[in-house]
């Protein structure tokens, strides 16, 4: 007799598919039956097939292994088979598909959604040649992606696009509050920003679009403190340049949570800010960050420096801007952390 069905509580648990249940004998009959608590049916319902642009990336990388650990279908979307196979070896990564460029319109086919975290990365010396390259592959691959996703037919077209964008977008302030509302700035990053956001406007109306615009990512082996700390080191675990500027970050974890939540509830559609509750001074988090390494944060890390390092790149971390989640929080989102200490001692503990 079945009795009942239900799904996974979540993503890391799953529950007991039988229970068998004998009743005692009577005079009559010994009846035995089972109780189904757990639905194979639901389940699949439930299971999404995303394909991810980006997706060997820092962010992207991490969206895989949850998507994939959630048992649903992963295309990864790459310029490089060979890179994708040894970041995702089938021996752990059973069932995932990687497709080159002249095969990304095949998977994106049927797929229930896509995820864009393409692009070429910003935390690096700038040149006049690396600038186009920071505007130009995000714009490429957007349109690429948007033309493939509207040339499908209805029935097995994507039904939202969870599509990166950055809070370079705002421009630069020591003193303004920027939320999603606020307008655009008026320097390079902000001029990259636009045109990325405007690439992914362009996409089928039918099709649910939200744009995450994230901040500083902060996680293990990657991102911004990979760059930051060898520098913080050789200078005391000073702060970057005067420290005053803000600081808007929110670590790995919770970012790859927001776009997964931007996957599945529908409420999440429009320009959604991919930060942390609470952004600081640059010299409070260096601060915290000293603490945590056991080092002195007494001297500055100086302009000259960083520019030698990062060129006009240097920008990205010399100047700021406090941006909040106002969106995120509406909705409910709830941030794994909200404190600055708190996401640098997780990440370097």
């Amino acid at each position: 007799m079945e009795v009942c069905r239900a799904t996974a509580f979540s993503w890391t648990h799953t529950i007991s598919t039988s229970l068998h249940v004998s009743l005692p004998p009577s005079k009559w009959e010994t009846k035995r039956f089972t109780v189904w608590c757990a639905s194979d049916q639901t389940q699949k319902a439930n299971q999404m097939t995303v394909s991810v642009t980006g997706a060997t990336g820092f962010i992207g990388r991490r969206l895989v292994q949850r998507l994939h650990a959630d048992n649903h279908s992963v295309h990864v979307l790459t310029r490089s088979r060979s890179k994708a196979e040894l970041i995702f070896p089938v021996k752990d990564f059973p069932g995932i598909v990687i497709a080159e460029e002249p095969e990304w319109k095949d998977s994106i086919r049927g797929s229930t959604g896509v995820v864009n975290l393409a692009g070429f990365p910003i935390s690096t010396r700038w040149t006049s040649e690396i600038k186009k390259e920071i505007k130009q592959s995000r714009i490429r691959v957007t349109s690429k992606v948007i033309d493939l996703i509207n040339d499908l037919p209805d029935a097995v077209r994507p039904s939202v696009l969870v599509s990166a964008t950055a809070v370079g977008y705002y421009g630069t302030s020591e003193t303004r509050v920027f939320d999603e509302q606020s307008p655009s700035g008026n320097d390079y990053l902000a001029e990259v920003c636009r045109e990325w956001e405007g690439a992914a406007l362009k996409v089928n109306q039918d099709v649910r679009l939200a744009l995450i615009r994230i901040g500083v990512v902060l996680g293990k082996d990657g991102g911004a403190l990979a760059k930051m700390i060898p520098l913080f080191m050789v200078f005391a675990g000073g702060p970057l340049g005067s420290g005053k500027q803000w600081f808007s970050w929110i670590h790995l974890d919770d970012i790859v949570n927001l776009i997964y939540e931007a996957l599945t509830n529908p409420s999440y559609k429009g320009v959604i800010n991919g930060t942390a509750p609470n952004p600081v001074r640059f010299a409070e988090m260096c601060q915290h960050l000293g603490n945590v390494l056991g080092r002195p944060s007494w001297l500055p890390v100086p302009d000259f420096a960083l520019k030698a390092v990062l060129g006009e790149g240097a920008a990205v971390v010399l100047d700021g801007q406090r941006v909040l989640p106002l969106k995120a929080q509406e909705l409910g989102f709830s941030f794994k952390y909200s404190y600055i200490k708190d996401a640098l001692k997780s990440i370097m503990t």
